[in-house]
């Protein structure tokens, strides 16, 4: 609600009722340059009578032009009767103070958006006023819309123009205008690379696609229509390829998406990622209430004067460490100790092995063994008897008996590989009655009496 000192500044305000002074719209253009030569200064000096009806609804300050177009629309919205006296204007606005409403309708009247019958003593709404009216609800009704592709008012303009037969070629470049921001807004937000911008443009996207369908009928209507100048033709030809690449851009979101979706990270085994953290911070409105109880206590940082510094110097450095220097002194040296370096357990236990071994190979030094018998024995009495570690041992050599690349090396294993002896085992095992081994696979050691020197 307006108070008195509002009205007066509503009264107060300047307005030009006549036509433009072409000097002073001279002033605004360089040297040599005509005002009349500007096609669209042409254009608007045409439109006068309208731009100065929205110049009085909306000149001066915001709470000036809400009650200006109250009054306005509350009686326009009156279709009982075509005119309306005082007594009735002072009945419909009576929540507004006298004085305010008075300066309201002087201005409305003076502008051409009210006409006054002296006659008849009564106020009517003039049909400048009430086209007005009109445009600026269909704009707020759109608004209320939640347009976010901010498409929906130039596509009903053009729409409305049509259906009229009147549709200009300002108006369709208009819409082609709005069709070029959005696609470069897409790009940019796949360009980004953001997943929320992605997002967001992609909802914005499928809505203003929703408009691309509903004008795509629009659009055939005006190029098939005869009447239609070259300039409107071409102007609609190129709204159609604006909305060609701006349908074209779903498999581009889809790509980007995708891309993001690969590059995802997830926290852990916990199934969430840093997308789910991120939107679950952006649900708080003040972040800083997140720290409320993570920290128990502020950090306390405790200070001391030089004096106090000083004094323990002296005494750390003057009393403590020189009597603990002269208590202790020097450590005496000692002699360093003296190791044996003995042969280690396997490699005595190798060598034992191939002595062993090497009894066999010189026919008849092996137990059990004689010239007229078998020149092979069983695994068994050559690994026992030992205990189950020392067989192991032994066993795990024996793969190496007849290795022509272990025996051209030089030390006890290659010695090994070079004996005539002949190592062969089957999938079988056999009990053994031993404390040591229980079992063992069944195999044999036999001479290899082509390999085995002559004067054996």
């Amino acid at each position: 609600m307006m108070d008195l000192k509002a009205g007066a500044a509503l009264a107060a305000d300047p307005l030009t009722t006549g036509p433009v002074d072409a000097d002073s719209l001279q002033s605004h253009f360089n040297a040599g340059i005509s005002a009349d030569e500007i096609e669209q200064v042409f254009h608007l000096k045409r439109a006068q009578p309208t731009l100065t009806a929205f110049t009085a609804l909306f000149h001066g300050g915001s709470d000036g032009v809400l009650i200006r177009l109250l009054v306005l629309r509350e009686l326009a919205a009156d279709t009982s009767t075509a005119a309306f006296s005082r007594a009735d204007i002072n009945l419909k606005l009576s929540y507004l103070v006298a004085e305010s409403l008075e300066t309201v309708l002087m201005r409305l009247r003076s502008h051409g958006l009210l006409a006054w019958d002296a006659q008849a003593s009564v106020y009517r709404v003039t049909p400048m006023a009430r086209n007005v009216l009109s445009a600026l609800d269909t704009l707020l009704s759109m608004g209320k819309a939640d347009d976010e592709a901010e498409m929906g008012f130039l596509l009903s303009q053009v729409a409305g123009a049509q259906a009229v037969g009147g549709v200009t070629v300002d108006q369709l470049k208009h819409l082609l205008g709005r069709l070029v921001d959005l696609t470069e807004e897409f790009r940019d937000a796949i360009a980004s690379g953001s997943e929320f911008k992605l997002r967001t443009s992609q909802a914005k996207w499928h809505m203003a696609c929703d408009w691309v369908e509903k004008g795509s009928l629009i659009l055939r209507a005006i190029t098939s229509d005869e009447r239609a100048d070259s300039a409107t033709h071409k102007a609609a030809q190129a709204i159609g390829r604006a909305q060609s690449a701006l349908l074209n851009m779903q498999g581009m979101f889809s790509r980007a998406l995708n891309q993001i979706e690969r590059q995802r990270v997830h926290l852990g085994q916990s199934g969430l990622s840093t997308t789910d953290v991120k939107r679950w911070l952006l649900a708080h409105e003040d972040l800083s209430q997140l720290a409320v109880g993570a920290i128990d206590r502020p950090v306390v940082p405790l200070f001391g004067t030089p004096a106090e510094m000083i004094d323990v110097a002296e005494t750390e450095l003057l009393a403590e460490r020189n009597a603990a220097v002269a208590q202790e002194g020097l450590p005496e040296g000692q002699d360093a100790p003296l190791t044996v370096n003995d042969a280690p357990a396997m490699q005595a236990e190798l060598d034992d092995w191939l002595a062993r071994l090497s009894d066999f190979a010189n026919l008849g030094n092996f137990p059990s063994f004689s010239e007229e018998g078998p020149k092979s024995i069983p695994i068994q009495d050559s690994l026992l008897p030992a205990s189950f570690a020392v067989a192991s041992y032994r066993a795990s050599l024996l793969p190496l008996l007849g290795d022509a690349s272990e025996a051209s090396l030089q030390g006890a294993t290659a010695q090994l590989a070079r004996l005539p002896i002949t190592f062969s085992a089957v999938d079988e095992m056999i009990q053994l009655n031993d404390p040591h081994v229980a079992a063992m696979s069944i195999a044999t050691l036999s001479l290899d009496l082509e390999s085995a020197p002559d004067d054996e």
